[in-house]
């Protein structure tokens, strides 16, 4: 059995960490995560922490959930992996029709991949080619909203706006322009300025626009930024008028996080592509697909020799065993969501978090919709405001581990999207211990 100074070692010598600047994590205490169950994660050292962002927004009905497990458990004793170019296999057909079936009309096929800014890639690369196909080569330019992210990759980076995440990159991206958010974005800024800039740059640029893509509702990573009712449907109306594909990033917003297995569905949405990973395969394993309108499939067919064929995929595509768990996975969601469970938990969760925090001393503003939430903090003297070098965020959710609490900060912003399965006594718990937590980190 390793020990935890043989681990911290190993770690520091030969780790590389999503997201970290390595000089300041090799300073800070480490964990290792070695167990899960439901909404629980234990350490190396039996420590157990109430896992308050479902491991990166994927773990929607738990850790260690025994239909998930008994269904990969089945696979496992049949095949792990067959690849999907020329060949397929029972549980990439079910989910592939499963993924569709719940999607909103025209949405007829599905190509998978592995994580969501290859989904999304996907989508930007059919755009593209459609209407290469159809004859409009000038139309080559992608429009994205001010605060989207959409992955790490060059054509992701290119259409989300994540400032310093990926300004370095910026001469190697695709053409691409910006429409403000609104609202929360900006409180300054209404809806209608927003969609009234939008259909400005389109009046003259249309004709060289291939597509538009935008996170529906919520922009996780922007900082749980909100987008108001109604404005998804307009976007939808403004891309059918001006001729330009409509892509939505579902991949954190999907499967339950905010009520609904598809977030568009809410407002009747009907996207030319739809970006589905994270909790697709509820954190079990690295799953994505690209559910794309037939029009588009059917511009791609033709014969060998006329270059019709969209050259694109991914060896662990369609990965069995991730398949296997996503079935049972929509099954058991589906049950959330009719039951009314789901929406039971995501009002308590809403009014749980206004009643800790809405008047919180340290937090300026509280955002939450569905089963997720942003806590933006302060210093209680509302005229200050802490340096960038404090890092008061990572302060907070180191302190919190000490709480029984697994936080993730964006800057000095609490982000929180628990599992979809939480308790209201895990909510409320979770809330007390922030609580607790701000009061000894925060003046």
């Amino acid at each position: 059995m390793l020990n935890e100074n043989q681990l911290n070692e190993w770690d520091r010598y030969y780790s590389w960490h999503p997201f970290s600047q390595m000089k300041e994590y090799c300073d800070w205490p480490q964990l290792h995560v070695e167990r899960g169950l439901g909404c629980w994660l234990w350490d190396t050292d039996g420590n157990r922490y109430l896992d308050t962002n479902a491991s990166i927004w994927t773990n929607t009905l738990g850790h260690n959930h025994p239909a998930l497990n008994a269904a990969l458990t089945k696979q496992l004793k049949k095949i792990a992996h067959s690849t999907y170019l020329g060949l397929s296999h029972p549980v990439g057909a079910t989910l592939g029709k499963e993924l569709t079936k719940n999607a909103p009309d025209g949405l007829e096929r599905c190509f998978f991949s592995d994580n969501g800014s290859n989904a999304v890639e996907i989508a930007l690369k059919l755009s593209l080619q459609y209407w290469q196909l159809e004859g409009y080569y000038a139309k080559n330019r992608v429009i994205g909203m001010e605060g989207g992210y959409h992955g790490d990759t060059i054509g992701t980076m290119a259409v989300g706006d994540s400032g310093r995440f990926h300004n370095r990159f910026k001469d190697w991206f695709l053409d691409t322009w910006h429409f403000p958010a609104p609202k929360s974005a900006h409180p300054s800024l209404s809806t209608e300025e927003s969609l009234e800039t939008l259909v400005n740059y389109l009046k003259n640029k249309a004709e060289e626009v291939s597509c538009l893509i935008m996170e529906p509702f919520v922009q996780g990573a922007a900082g749980m930024q909100l987008q108001p009712p109604g404005f998804l449907k307009a976007i939808e109306q403004i891309c059918h008028d001006f001729n330009i594909h409509l892509i939505l990033d579902e991949v954190f917003v999907g499967f339950g996080r905010l009520g609904s297995l598809y977030a568009c569905t809410s407002e009747s949405v009907r996207p030319d592509f739809l970006c589905l990973a994270k909790g697709l395969s509820a954190g079990y394993l690295p799953l994505a697909a690209t559910l794309i309108q037939s029009k588009v499939y059917e511009a791609c067919l033709g014969n060998w020799s006329e270059g019709r064929t969209f050259f694109h995929g991914h060896t662990f595509g369609a990965n069995p065993l991730g398949c296997a768990v996503a079935i049972e996975n929509i099954k058991q969601l589906n049950s959330l969501i009719r039951s009314g469970t789901l929406k039971q938990t995501i009002e308590y969760f809403g009014k749980a978090l206004e009643n800790a925090f809405s008047k919180h001393l340290n937090v300026c503003q509280l955002r939450h919709y569905g089963l997720c939430a942003a806590i933006e903090l302060c210093p209680s003297d509302a005229t200050n405001s802490w340096a960038v070098e404090d890092r008061m965020g990572w302060k907070v959710c180191l302190e919190a581990r000490n709480h029984e609490l697994n936080l993730r900060p964006l800057g000095d912003c609490l982000l929180i999207a628990p599992p979809l399965v939480i308790t209201h006594e895990e909510i409320d718990f979770m809330c007390a211990q922030i609580t607790k937590t701000l009061k000894l980190v925060c003046k």
